[in-house]
């Protein structure tokens, strides 16, 4: 039987609170339970300090439990094992808290970055690069360019006239079930650096919506007359419709020259068009 998270939970705080007393009294509930049985299955006389309405704990019985911890290569109280990678956890001992560890890609972006031949490996225009976003030195990168849909992000190009003036931007997979939380904290972080933060995606209210949320500074986005032209209600989905409200309180606030403006109208005729589909001349358009 192992150690429950909860029962470890409580037995740390426990150990905690017995720096400053010399016992501590808990009731008979949940992670205490597990620990009388686990007691127990290991041989561990509680006596009487097991009421049959609360175990009394002291630094005696804590000493005990950490025994049979450090026996079966466990990590002793008061190290918390959830949070932490797999890695982390095994240098604590082989216990795995799976369900609490933090995820494998917690951490790591998909960057779209230039070209990094290998032997043995093809020459592509752009390299596909899985990294460690806390190993990335942002003050090199002029601006965060963030690719919603993963086959344009392959295939995204920075050279364009609108992204001219930007030294060396750094070009981000938006994520999903695999990416997502790292670029999350990558959005947080980049904000701090009060760079500009381009969004590359479908262009629907969901799209926009996303941007707005990720702290994205402008869109790179067709210009508004070919745009205008090739937007269709097939590609604004009808799912999409409880999102419309939110650009609508946005729009009322807009001066009508803003650029962002003639955007959200056409928006609210409920035309789109999917990322994959854009041609012509890209250009930013300002959120903010």
């Amino acid at each position: 039987m192992n150690l429950t998270g909860r029962a470890r939970t409580g037995l740390n705080e426990v150990k905690r609170l017995l720096r400053q007393q010399p016992s501590v009294e808990r009731p008979r509930r949940q992670w205490v339970g597990d620990v009388v049985a686990w007691c127990r299955e290991h041989d561990i006389d509680l006596g009487p300090r097991l009421g049959s309405q609360a175990l009394r704990f002291d630094a005696a019985l804590l000493a005990q439990i950490d025994s049979v911890l450090e026996s079966a290569h466990l990590a002793p109280l008061g190290r918390a094992l959830s949070g932490l990678p797999s890695a982390a956890q095994a240098k604590e001992g082989v216990e795995e808290a799976k369900a609490t560890r933090e995820g494998p890609r917690a951490w790591r972006v998909l960057l779209n970055t230039p070209p990094r031949p290998s032997p043995g490996v093809g020459r592509e225009a752009r390299s596909i690069v899985d990294v460690d976003l806390r190993h990335l030195t942002l003050a090199t990168f002029g601006a965060l360019i963030q690719v919603e849909n993963l086959d344009s992000f392959y295939a995204f190009d920075p050279d364009i006239a609108a992204l001219r003036g930007y030294a060396q931007p750094l070009i981000a997979y938006r994520g999903d079930s695999h990416y997502g939380g790292g670029f999350a904290h990558l959005a947080d972080t980049w904000r701090k650096t009060r760079r500009p933060h381009f969004y590359v995606g479908d262009f629907d209210v969901k799209g926009v919506t996303l941007a707005l949320d990720s702290g994205a500074t402008h869109l790179l986005l067709p210009e508004i007359d070919w745009l205008t032209e090739h937007a269709t209600p097939l590609h604004q989905p009808a799912e999409q419709l409880p999102f419309q409200r939110r650009l609508r309180q946005l729009h009322v606030t807009l001066e009508s020259q803003h650029p962002l403006a003639a955007y959200l109208a056409l928006l609210e005729k409920q035309h789109g068009l999917r990322q994959q589909w854009f041609e012509g001349v890209m250009v930013r358009v300002r959120l903010a």
